[in-house]
């Protein structure tokens, strides 16, 4: 790992290297994992994607990191800066066939760990939020997993989903670094 989380046990964090493509491409074509998030994408359009990753990171010092699980890549954890709204964004995407393990909660709590550490071993970070579909209730599980609380006055409609679409109106999570200190 280059920069970022600690390790837990089971699950790494780490840069994204061309050789996990392929892996990349799975995860983004998976129907399963994109129902909730838009539609599947093709090979081309995950290596746009991680480019946009690698340059999140220069631009930033932060971004996606790659979940890797004893040498295998099952998806990404992260913070991003969204594109339409103040505020640091926690997500992740994990591979269907690795759901229900645990996985996304622990690479999740790694990140937050790294989020609300002083600097320079962490980024120093008030507050996370995350935001999701509001019919993505695996991911809202999530949240609540790691310590986020529902902010339904901040739910919304996402301006990069369509109108006629069911995944437009999303819900907003976010937690403060007292919060996530109270609960470690």
């Amino acid at each position: 790992m280059l920069s970022g989380p600690t390790p837990g046990p089971g699950v790494t964090l780490r840069r994204w290297m061309t050789s996990d493509l392929d892996a990349f491409a799975d995860l983004n074509s998976d129907v399963n994992v994109m129902a909730t998030i838009g539609p599947v994408m093709d090979r081309a359009e995950s290596a746009a994607l991680m480019q946009r990753i690698d340059r999140h990171f220069a631009d930033h010092g932060f971004g996606l990191w790659c979940v890797d699980v004893s040498g295998e890549v099952i998806g990404f954890c992260g913070l991003m800066v969204p594109w339409f709204r103040e505020g640091v964004e926690i997500g992740w995407r994990l591979r269907s066939a690795w759901w229900g393990h645990g996985y996304a909660s622990e690479a999740a709590r790694q990140v937050l760990a790294y989020s609300f550490s002083s600097t320079p071993d962490g980024l120093g970070f008030d507050e996370v939020i995350s935001f999701t579909a509001a019919t993505n209730e695996r991911s809202q599980r999530v949240m609540k997993a790691i310590g986020m609380t529902h902010d339904a006055e901040g739910d919304f409609e996402h301006p990069g989903v369509p109108e006629s679409s069911p995944l437009r109106p999303h819900v907003l999570y976010r937690i403060t670094a007292g919060r996530y200190r109270s609960m470690t």
